[in-house]
């Protein structure tokens, strides 16, 4: 079944505060260059699929994007996002020594065959489980962060939580059924763990948000774990832009594509979050339930395409503009009685490709007059502004909000000034209110 897009970005809320009048002076929309094709006309054959921009959250597929399913060796992103972190946070170092335990030796499916009480580096351990979705290592680099694997699963669903992701729940680290974990190790409450296509994506947006330096574990094509294995470890993501010169995936190489984890179980078939960036723009595709290895490939590059030839990410508004209709705000007991604003910032919005001039709505929400007292520095923030866009073809409302400055600095009037204006006014209420008696 087929599904219009059902998640925007999250805007940003002004705080409460005189709102001025909203500067909506929309522009003009010119047809866009390309027409967007229906989803239904990539004829997937997938459980689910998301492709998401994530810089504006933005979401330009979706087939039962909400539906939960087995996510298989995919659950490894939220054991890669929790490690990073701690590694980023100083709970950890990427040079720190990993004992192994026995519930990380007992591990099956993808390993690396720890054995307990091996010793190695957190990094090279993160490469296993990167690089090879080696189980064992997961669970070791799991028990270094909590203390055990139950106790970082609490970790995992509580992020999840904070995350926003609406159907994930974790029972382990890895991604196997509950019948594949050690049997001492298995968690007491029911359940398999399940994660939407549409909360891999938001997961996979987190990774590439605040830990930008993933490429530098999901591109590397193989690793030799120890000198004595017989080989290294392959990468299981085939459409690595850098298979291009490799012979048996040469065919399924992805221009850009630089992350991110697969996933295959029996329950799970198999799945696959993809990540590329095309002329600056980077998108995350999930697809979920596919037939085959090479299948979850050629899927993923058909809702891929599907993204990076339909949509591309446009400046609509450049930094230090100036908000038609509010160019200026009152100041008190200013040299002048007025300064001028402008925004902070420039924004950006995903637009179906060659769209000119996007139709762009503009609202503006100013700090209380009564704190508009000079002296006010230049650049200070004094409101906010919020630039709202629906494109053709796009069922959501993406929008960003910025703040709004002053372009100037506003000096404070000297005394004699503001005597001499407070005389003004006060003969100008007093005519004022004898024309009123007439």
């Amino acid at each position: 079944m087929l599904v219009a897009p059902t998640h925007s970005a999250i805007a940003e809320k002004a705080p409460a505060a005189t709102e001025a009048p909203a500067a909506t002076g929309t522009k003009q929309a010119a047809t866009p260059a390309v027409k967007i094709p229906t989803v239904q006309s990539l004829e997937l054959d997938l459980g689910s699929a998301v492709v998401l921009e994530p810089t504006t959250g933005e979401v330009l597929l979706a087939v039962n994007a909400d539906k939960p399913l087995p996510p298989a060796s995919m659950t490894k992103m939220m054991t890669e996002y929790l490690v990073a972190d701690a590694v980023k946070n100083g709970q950890l170092t990427w040079e720190q020594k990993v004992v192994v335990r026995e519930n990380a030796s007992k591990q099956i499916g993808s390993r690396i065959f720890l054995a307990q009480g091996d010793e190695h580096t957190v990094e090279e351990l993160y490469i296993a489980m990167a690089v090879g979705s080696a189980n064992d290592a997961t669970v070791a680099l799991a028990e270094l962060v909590s203390g055990s694997e139950q106790e970082f699963v609490a970790l995992m669903n509580k992020t999840a939580e904070k995350m926003g992701m609406k159907t994930a729940h974790f029972i382990n680290s890895t991604g196997l059924n509950r019948d594949d974990m050690p049997s001492k190790f298995r968690p007491a409450e029911k359940g398999e763990t399940l994660m939407s296509a549409m909360d891999a994506a938001l997961l996979a947006k987190y990774i590439v948000t605040d830990h930008p330096d993933f490429t530098r574990f999901t591109k590397i094509q193989s690793y030799q774990f120890r000198e004595r294995d017989d080989k290294p470890m392959v990468n299981l993501n085939w459409m690595l832009e850098s298979n291009k010169s490799i012979a048996n995936f040469k065919a399924y190489a992805y221009p850009g594509l630089d992350g991110l984890k697969t996933g295959h179980t029996s329950d799970a078939g198999n799945c696959f979050t993809g990540t590329a960036v095309r002329d600056g723009m980077r998108l995350i595709s999930v697809v979920m339930g596919a037939n085959s290895e090479a299948h979850r490939f050629t899927e993923t590059k058909k809702v891929l395409d599907f993204g990076f030839n339909n949509f591309e990410i446009k400046q609509v508004v450049a930094p230090k503009a100036v908000i038609a209709g509010n160019e200026t705000l009152p100041v008190l007991k200013g040299k002048k009685e007025e300064v001028s604003v402008v925004t902070d910032d420039g924004v950006t919005f995903v637009v179906p490709k060659g769209t000119v001039s996007p139709q762009i709505t503009t609202k503006l929400v100013a700090n209380d007059p009564a704190t508009m007292v000079a002296p006010i520095a230049q650049a200070s923030k004094v409101g906010k502004v919020t630039y709202s866009y629906k494109g053709e073809g796009m069922s959501q409302t993406q929008q960003k909000t910025v703040n709004l400055i002053t372009a100037e600095e506003a000096e404070k009037a000297g005394w004699f000034k503001l005597l001499l204006r407070a005389i003004g006014d006060f003969f100008g209420d007093l005519f004022t209110g004898i024309k009123n008696l007439f």
